[in-house]
């Protein structure tokens, strides 16, 4: 390892030290966070633009040759297949075909809870480590220990609250990207909606 590199992690471990346990929680919940964001950022991509009736013509005109690249593509698989299934079974297909789109409605809120719960908590707890180390601070003032070290009180407050502004950094771009991805997500539960309602009239008017 390289001096510089050992510098660098020196001064990182140095730096979370003088935040005290509420630096280290908040280092650990922003990996948290963002792994979280980078799943269901890859859950929820589009890698197509074929709005959803076209994209169930695909698929039924050429049927298993046409990949399943994305998750949209997957749902309207399993959403004729369960069609074609309920026709066998002289049933209803509409029940059959929102069963099968069922796991696909959890995927999309993969890690959701997870994200609205450190965005929710990282501030925080970064405002406990605050709290924390302004106590830390006055009682170093009142025994005159931060003057016997040539440390200020100015100093001591300025490391309390980067706490704070450490779990803002957490929380706010968690915000937005997670609200981002919920639209998407919101988008991918209507369109699974579509598959539905386009397979059932099919099968209703095929009946017909």
């Amino acid at each position: 390892m390289s001096e510089i590199s050992r510098a660098s992690i020196e001064l990182f471990v140095g730096t979370m030290n003088d935040g005290g346990t509420a630096m280290w929680i908040l280092f650990s919940l922003n990996l948290l966070l963002w792994y979280g964001l980078g799943v269901r950022q890859y859950i929820l991509k589009r890698w197509t633009f074929h709005h959803v009736r076209r994209l169930v013509q695909l698929h039924e005109t050429q049927g298993t040759q046409r990949k399943a690249k994305e998750l949209l593509d997957k749902a309207i698989v399993d959403a004729l297949a369960a069609a074609r299934e309920a026709r066998k079974l002289g049933l209803k297909p509409r029940h059959h075909i929102m069963d099968a789109l069922s796991p696909h409605f959890r995927s999309i809120n993969t890690y959701s809870v997870l994200v609205k719960t450190i965005v929710v908590v990282a501030p925080l707890i970064g405002l406990l480590g605050t709290v924390d180390g302004m106590i830390e601070a006055f009682d170093a003032l009142q025994t005159s220990a931060m003057f016997a070290q040539g440390a200020s009180i100015s100093g001591g407050i300025s490391k309390a609250l980067f706490t704070t502004e450490l779990g803002l950094v957490v929380a706010v771009p968690g915000l937005i990207i997670g609200r981002s991805l919920d639209q998407k997500a919101d988008r991918f539960a209507l369109e699974f909606d579509q598959v539905a309602d386009i397979l059932s009239t099919k099968e209703d008017r095929d009946e017909i």
